[in-house]
């Protein structure tokens, strides 16, 4: 079981990265997919996913399978 440190670890390590902290503030106000997500970004699908399994990892994000797409909040 982690720690309180731990945990606060990842999630200032998932807020280190500008691009992250974007997608936490473009999900703030409505659930959106990934596709909806790289059309704010100059990011490749790929580097997305990192993004979004960093900040999932952590619990700042949420994500649910409709489809063939992810959604995320």
């Amino acid at each position: 079981m982690e720690n309180e440190y731990d945990v606060s670890s990842k999630v200032f390590k998932a807020l280190s990265d500008s691009n992250r902290i974007k997608i936490i503030k473009l999900l703030s106000s409505e659930e959106q997919c990934a596709c909806k997500l790289l059309e704010h970004f100059n990011l490749t699908q790929p580097t997305l996913s990192h993004h979004m399994k960093v900040l999932i990892d952590c619990g700042l994000v949420i994500s649910r399978k409709k489809g063939t797409w992810n959604y995320y909040s």
